[in-house]
């Protein structure tokens, strides 16, 4: 279970930069975010970010639980044919700020992947205009075999 002052600053840091980045709003309320009926994680800037958030519905969907999921490096919520797709995606976020439409094929822990679309892609922009990481969410899930 994450310790509950990381998700107050984390879901507002989620919630300041999707609507500085969107335009857009997002409930701020960590509980809200956290138990949300779509999936939203982030991950740092760490030369191999690792993801750093992961509310309930994404810990589900991917199969981790929280402690795995935090310790998880990004690039393996995709398999590596998709990886360089995944790269690209997330250098044009970086540049432009954001994306609306993204989709992509996931795979879960157990291997069993899943396309997303519809996702949101953002950069993660704290109040001082650093970059702290890029965020996504999503809850359009189509199974694959």
């Amino acid at each position: 279970m994450p310790d509950p002052a990381f998700l107050r600053e984390h879901s507002a840091l989620l919630a300041d930069s999707f609507a500085r980045v969107t335009g857009q709003r997002l409930p701020s309320d960590a509980t809200t975010l956290y138990n949300a009926p779509f999936a939203l994680v982030s991950h740092g800037i760490e030369d191999d970010p690792v993801f750093n958030y992961a509310n309930v519905f994404a810990q589900q969907l991917f199969g981790y639980a929280w402690a795995e999921f935090i310790a998880l490096p990004s690039r393996l919520s995709a398999r590596a044919p998709e990886r360089d797709e995944r790269t690209r995606l997330l250098e044009l976020v970086t540049r432009q700020g954001f994306i609306a439409d993204y989709s992509g094929i996931r795979v879960r822990r157990d291997g069993t992947l899943f396309r997303i679309s519809r996702a949101t892609v953002w950069n993660v922009i704290d109040a001082q205009g650093v970059l702290r990481g890029q965020a996504a969410m999503f809850s359009d899930i189509e199974e694959l075999q």
